[in-house]
């Protein structure tokens, strides 16, 4: 009987043991799997770093190429747009090639753009600016809806100086032939335009 009870003391004790490795087994296999989730998304993170990395690379690369076919200005990059379009149209062709119309922030800038625009589409033409009065009339903003802090109207005509369009002419324009001067237009009109990109 004592062996019998030697026996079924030592039976629990096995049993009692194999359960205990078996749960301490099971532990490390959790541990494992968390390290293992752990690892994956760290992994995750690094491939989504390289592939945002990537993405900045080929913007500067197309940033350099629209410098190397436009000019550079005051940290911008600005292309010329020859073909005639709408005010629209253009507007979003500059918005899919990553820029916009452009809009300029100095008598500098304004300059410098009036030059290249007579290299790039010709001495009398005007190009659309990224400047419009369309949500309110007489209130001029870029194309973030920011009011503009630099204006070059043409104001030499004192009995109607620019912009002297009221509401059928929203979009503005500058002049090659009135030595860089800003026109009001209306907005259907096709002209040439220039893009904008912002150098990072």
């Amino acid at each position: 009987m004592e062996f019998r009870g030697v026996c079924v003391l030592l039976g629990v004790l096995l049993l009692t043991n194999c359960s205990l490795q078996q749960t301490t087994t099971r532990r490390k296999t959790v541990k494992k799997d968390t390290t293992k989730d752990s690892a994956i998304e760290e992994l995750q993170k690094q491939i989504n770093d390289i592939v945002h990395e990537l993405n900045l690379l080929k913007e500067q690369q197309s940033l350099q190429t629209v410098c190397l076919k436009g000019i550079k200005i005051h940290g911008k990059c600005f292309l010329a747009e020859p073909l005639k379009k709408r005010y629209h149209t253009a507007s979003e062709d500059c918005n899919a090639l990553g820029g916009v119309l452009c809009a300029p922030m100095s008598g500098d800038e304004n300059d410098q753009l009036r030059d290249y625009i007579r290299q790039s589409i010709g001495p009398d033409d005007q190009v659309w600016l990224g400047i419009n009065d369309m949500m309110t009339e007489g209130t001029w903003v870029d194309q973030t809806v920011s009011s503009i802090t630099y204006k070059n109207w043409d104001t030499s005509n004192y009995r109607n100086p620019q912009p002297d369009g009221g509401q059928s002419q929203n979009c503005a324009v500058l002049s090659v032939a009135s030595k860089g001067k800003w026109f009001d237009e209306n907005c259907r009109e096709e002209k040439p335009s220039v893009c904008q990109f912002n150098i990072v």
